[in-house]
């Protein structure tokens, strides 16, 4: 994108107070987009929009390539449960129809209601890493614990017949199931992802929309991590303890209780709502080696 006479004309109203040359180059392809839309409503939705399919496609293809090799199979939670193509191409096919018709006809409200509530959203330059890390740090944890008591409602009688039923069709999860959910789920479930930025924004005044696109791309590769069905050496719940992790999540879709929360375990701790999980983590451990492998571990 270049700045042509058009969008000077633009930066003038946008940009009167900042000297674009002397931002970095992020930056200016960031103003430039607003520039080019010439619409900040439209500017925002598209980019939200876009940031959110091409995160969670994007996101979810390594997972498909894994599933489609035997290698790793080793790795895999419930290892006689691999996802066939079809079941991936059904599943795909529900996630698009609620991005669709939750997601798309929502996101064009989100420019001024983040706006309403102070957000920055064309604003340049962006915050330092130093203000940004903390705020999606609280982001994590207000998402956790609204999805641990809205995802514990959700098991409740009417709630899941009607509601959250359709997300357990999966016993055995795998990445694109991570969305995979009634719309009226994913709205629920979403506000928690959206909530903790607002009202952030609406006491403190100081939040930069940058900030919310990291912690939703850092939040839906949370997601579609945890229902990947693998537990590798490498994956992050070994490096942090508390990280709740596929390991974790998996025993709440193969049993269908307990592990309400989503990136931490302290919720379930605090509750007592890993009690069954962790009595089957005793029963796993002892095992032997040779006999857990190729095992369906089930309840």
């Amino acid at each position: 994108m270049s700045f042509n006479a058009t969008a000077a004309a633009a930066a003038q109203q946008l940009y009167a107070n900042v000297d674009l040359s002397k931002v970095n180059w992020f930056e200016q392809q960031w103003a430039a987009w607003y520039l080019w839309i010439d619409n900040p409503i439209i500017a925002t939705g598209l980019m939200s929009f876009l940031l959110h399919e091409i995160v969670y496609f994007g996101r979810c293809i390594p997972w498909i390539i894994i599933d489609a090799l035997p290698y790793f199979q080793k790795w895999k939670l419930q290892p006689n449960k691999i996802p066939t193509p079809q079941e991936q191409w059904e599943c795909t096919k529900q996630v698009l129809f609620s991005h669709f018709t939750i997601e798309l006809p929502a996101i064009w409200l989100f420019h001024p209601m983040a706006e309403s509530f102070g957000m920055q959203t064309y604003q340049v330059p962006f915050p330092s890493w130093q203000t940004m890390l903390p705020q999606i740090a609280i982001f994590f944890a207000f998402e956790d614990m609204f999805h641990y008591f809205a995802h514990q409602a959700l098991h409740w009688g009417v709630l899941y017949k009607h509601i959250h039923k359709l997300h357990h069709k999966y016993s055995a999860p795998f990445g694109l199931a991570a969305e995979y959910a009634h719309p009226a789920e994913v709205f629920i479930l979403g506000t928690g992802t959206i909530a903790g930025p607002m009202l952030y924004c609406y006491f403190t005044r100081n939040l930069h929309i940058l900030t919310v696109y990291i912690w939703i791309t850092l939040r839906l590769f949370q997601a579609i991590d945890a229902h990947s069905g693998y537990d590798f050496p490498w994956s992050l719940q070994h490096i942090v303890p508390f990280w709740s992790g596929a390991e974790h999540h998996d025993f709440h879709h193969m049993a269908f209780t307990n592990n309400y929360s989503t990136s931490f375990r302290w919720c379930d701790r605090l509750f007592g709502t890993d009690d069954k999980y962790r009595e089957y983590r005793e029963r796993v451990a002892a095992i032997p080696d040779a006999s857990r492998n190729g095992r369906v571990r089930r309840m």
